[in-house]
Formats: structure tokens, C-alpha cells, sequence
């Protein structure tokens, strides 16, 4: 299968990177165009991918297109090759494109489905929200869970859900960061301990199932050294603190 990124920017470059890292295909496999040509080649040429100079060209060498320009610029960019994407399976990772807007401005009949990754998905961890919505056959539909969950959870939601979904996979990674140095300025830089504790509890949750109160509670002991700092983690608002900077995102 070929794939083609119509914008070639971090979250574009980190599916491809992914689908590299967990040989999910070749770099032959993968072409891309961005705005800046000499920018691209270079990423390209670290890769091994093609760079291509047109939208068009990503389009006619293409199975599967990626859209992952800015919001901004789709129309633009898109707007010269709809008659081409009508063979073509529609990706987008493109933020506010939902299935709605992308079945308005398509030329009939382009299969297509609205997704959001996160940056972890170039190393193969990644998060994908991708819209219960979409006109994908039931066979393109498996062969887009087969490719892209070998990079990332699949997480479908509504329209409703979206937007929201997005926010928190694909913003997230940011306010973990920081609290992954926060760890680590706390231990005297021991980011790699701190590093696996998220890597361990995460994967603890996924496994068992358990709510995170559960998790917590099982490394709390009445009077000890946990409860004391998870009390002043409360008393400072850390938890109301999270969800007013996710709202904060949702509002913009």
C-alpha cells in the first residue's frame, strides 16, 4: 500500500516515522509534499521517503492520502486535486475537519475518514481518535485499523465526541511532558525512573481495567508517605487544574 502526506509537518512526519519504525511499510511506500521543498527533501532524505514537489503528485503515486496541512489551507491545497482523491482512501489528521465538513466539500463518492493522532504514535504508542462516522467499506475500514493500529490505540467516537477526543489525545502529550520534568526536577532529574512510572501506570490501567481512583488508592496507605503528597496535590487543585487547562483548549 502506498501513502501519501499532502503537508509534511511534525504530526505528518510522525505517522510516517511510526509506520517505519513497526515495518508496517517500506520507505518506497511513502510519498509527501509540504510548502517548503528544500525543507522536505532534507526530512525525506533522513527517511527515505519521496519527496514530491505537487499535491498532485502525491495524489497520482498514492493508495491511501493524508491530509496534514493547517486547517487553514486545506481548501487551497486540496481544492486542485478532488478529482483525483475520488480513487483515493481519505485520512485526514487534519484539527475541526470532521466527516460533515469533508463530505460538503469532497467530490461525491471520495471515501474518507476524520482522525486525530498524537505525537507518541511516531514511536508506535501513539493515540488515533478517529470519527464512528465515515464511508469506508467494511474491507477499507479493516485494513485501516490494521495499518494504523500497529501505531496507535483506535479510539472511535461521535461527532460529539471529536473534538473532545482530540484535545485529549492530542494535546495531552504536552501537559504530560511537563509533568514528566516536574518528576524529574522533583528526583533530581531522574527523567528515565520517571519516564517508566508513566509507562507502567499506563499500561497498568489498560491491562486491568481499574479506575485510576483504584490505582491510586492501591498505592496509598492510611497515615503514610503517598496520601501525604496526593493531600497536597488535592489542596493545590492539581486534579481541577488538568481539567480547567483541557477546557481551556475546548473553549479556543
Amino acid at each position: 500500500m502506498k501513502i501519501g502526506f499532502i503537508g509534511f509537518g511534525s504530526m505528518g512526519r510522525a505517522i510516517a516515522e511510526g509506520l517505519l519504525a513497526r515495518n508496517v511499510c517500506t520507505p518506497e511506500d511513502i510519498y509527501a509534499c509540504a510548502g517548503h521543498f528544500d525543507k522536505l527533501q532534507e526530512t525525506a532524505d533522513k527517511l527515505g521517503v519521496h519527496a514530491e514537489r505537487a499535491a498532485a503528485d502525491v495524489v497520482a503515486k498514492s493508495d491511501w492520502v493524508v491530509p496534514a496541512v493547517v486547517p487553514a489551507i486545506l481548501e487551497d491545497v486540496l481544492g486542485p486535486v478532488l478529482p483525483a482523491l475520488r480513487d483515493k482512501i481519505v485520512v485526514s489528521i487534519v484539527s475541526g475537519w470532521d466527516f460533515a465538513r469533508y463530505e460538503a466539500f469532497l467530490a461525491p463518492g471520495t471515501h474518507h475518514i476524520s482522525t486525530i493522532p498524537n505525537t507518541p504514535i511516531a514511536i508506535g504508542e501513539g493515540v488515533l481518535a478517529c470519527e464512528s462516522t465515515h464511508n469506508l467499506t467494511e474491507a477499507e475500514y479493516a485494513q485501516f485499523e490494521e495499518t494504523f493500529g500497529k501505531i496507535a490505540l483506535i479510539v472511535p467516537v461521535t461527532a460529539a465526541q471529536f473534538g473532545p477526543a482530540g484535545t485529549l489525545g492530542g494535546c495531552t502529550p504536552a501537559f504530560t511532558a511537563m509533568y514528566l520534568e516536574a518528576l524529574g526536577d522533583a528526583g533530581v532529574k531522574y527523567y528515565q525512573m520517571a519516564a517508566q512510572v508513566l509507562i507502567g501506570t499506563g499500561k497498568l490501567y489498560l491491562e486491568r481495567g481499574a479506575h485510576p481512583g483504584a490505582l491510586k488508592d492501591g498505592v496509598c496507605s492510611p497515615g503514610g508517605t503517598t496520601i501525604r503528597g496526593v493531600a497536597e496535590l488535592e489542596k493545590r487543585a492539581f486534579r481541577g487544574t488538568v481539567i480547567s487547562a483541557v477546557d481551556a483548549i475546548e473553549g479556543n
